[in-house]
Order: C-alpha cells, then structure tokens, then sequence
C-alpha cells in the first residue's frame, strides 16, 4: 500500500533527532571527532522512550543520515517493532556543516550561545553556519530536495526518519511555508519526533508525482521521555552543550 489507510493520496514521516551526546569527549577525537560521536547512557534512555511511544507505528521504510548519532538512534527506535524494516542512511540528511570551527576550541556555554545566534540569522543571503562552514542555502536545498524524493518513491506510507537538530530545523521551515526565515523558532529536543502528512499528485493512472499537493504539520518537537517538557528550560543546544 502506497497511502495512509482511509486515504487516496497521504504519507506520513515521523521526523526525529538523534538522542543525547557528548562532543566534549576526552576520547572523541582518537575515535573520529564531532561525526563519530556516539549516544551517552542520556541518550540511549531518550531513544528507547522514543521506541517504547513507535512500538505501534508501522513502518515500511526507515532512513537515518548515516552518522553513528542517528544510526545508533534509530536502531534503537526499530528495535521495538515486530517486524522492522532494513535501515537506509541517505548523505542528504546529515548535518550542517560547521566547517573548520571545532566544538573542542570553546566553551560549552560559547558554542550554544554561538550555534542558537547562527540560526536566527540563517536568511542572510551566503550565510554559513560558523564562518566557514556550509552554506544554509544549500543544506536547505539538500535537504528538501533529498525529502522530496524520498516522497516520490512508491512502496510505502509510513516512514521513520532520524536527522539532526539543525537539518530539521531546516525541513520544518520548509514544510511550513516559512523557509530560512523561519528556522530559528523551531526547536528540536534530543529524541524529539515531529509528524508531518504529505498529500501527493497523482496522474490518472494513479501514479506518484515527484510533486507534493499539501503539507500538513500533525505534531513538533514531542519528548515521549517528558511531554509537558517540566523543567526542561534550556534551549536543545544549552542542552547538549550541557555537563551531564
């Protein structure tokens, strides 16, 4: 079945970030740096709450961005379902590059400062993400593009997507109509599941469009691990930069 039950054209994609890590690892950098950074004992608590509150949902395709966070993240998540399917990793979702500015040369409260001020200014034409890093602009375009055409392959209805705080912020400015401008309001807890509906075009054959009809926001930034979200007060960055 290529739709939602009960209609004749809808996807569903439970978007989420990876769980908690730690970038301030003494061993990371003898392990790879800031890419091969794995889930904390935190992390691995928020990911199963996350798998405990999907255990129903059923999957016909689930996508991660191929970095150990979001590999590590969603393989934990399928492990609550009866039959999971294969894990896919898709390069168009991995992380805003942050370029030659390394997360060990600051402070824990500089870099949070420094990454949160980096998204409210993210419509700036050229921007990048710390001075030398990737340009929005083009995450941006990588990223929807790379949705887009997830979207547009057949065989599935139901789609778990596992990506990053800042390639998230990005889908969801998209998907929302309210592009780079928008980025900086949309904050992504650690395990957060966002769920956005697509109604897709169809010819007369009944076949997909690599064209999307409407977006439909069902739910953002949800912590099955806390869902009123009491005493979480810090912004996810002030969060992940945090001493555990």
């Amino acid at each position: 079945m290529n739709f939602l039950p009960e209609t004749d054209r809808r996807r569903r994609i439970y978007l989420m970030r990876h769980a908690h890590v730690d970038y301030f690892d003494p061993k990371l950098a003898e392990r790879g740096g800031a890419p091969a950074v794995r889930l904390t004992p935190l992390g691995i608590e928020q990911a199963e709450a996350s798998r405990d509150a999907l255990a129903e949902i059923p999957f016909q395709r689930a996508i991660c961005s191929g970095l150990p966070r979001t590999r590590q993240t969603a393989k934990i998540v399928l492990g609550g379902l009866a039959e999971p399917p294969e894990l896919e990793e898709d390069r168009d979702f991995r992380e805003i590059e942050a370029g030659s500015t390394t997360i060990q040369s600051q402070s824990r409260e500089e870099l949070a400062r420094r990454m949160h001020d980096e998204f409210h200014q993210a419509n700036e034409p050229g921007r990048r993400m710390m001075e030398t890093g990737e340009r929005f602009e083009d995450a941006y375009l990588r990223s929807t593009r790379g949705l887009e055409r997830v979207l547009a392959e057949p065989g599935w209805h139901t789609l778990l997507l596992v990506a990053h705080e800042g390639i998230n912020r990005l889908m969801l400015g998209w998907a929302t109509g309210g592009g780079l401008a928008a980025v900086h309001a949309f904050e992504q807890d650690l395990a957060c599941i966002n769920v956005l509906d697509f109604d897709m075009k169809l010819d007369a054959s009944g076949t997909i469009f690599p064209d999307i009809e409407h977006v439909m926001v069902k739910c953002i930034n949800v912590t099955p691990y806390n869902v009123t979200k009491h005493g979480m007060n810090m912004t996810s960055l002030e969060t992940i930069f945090a001493k555990v």
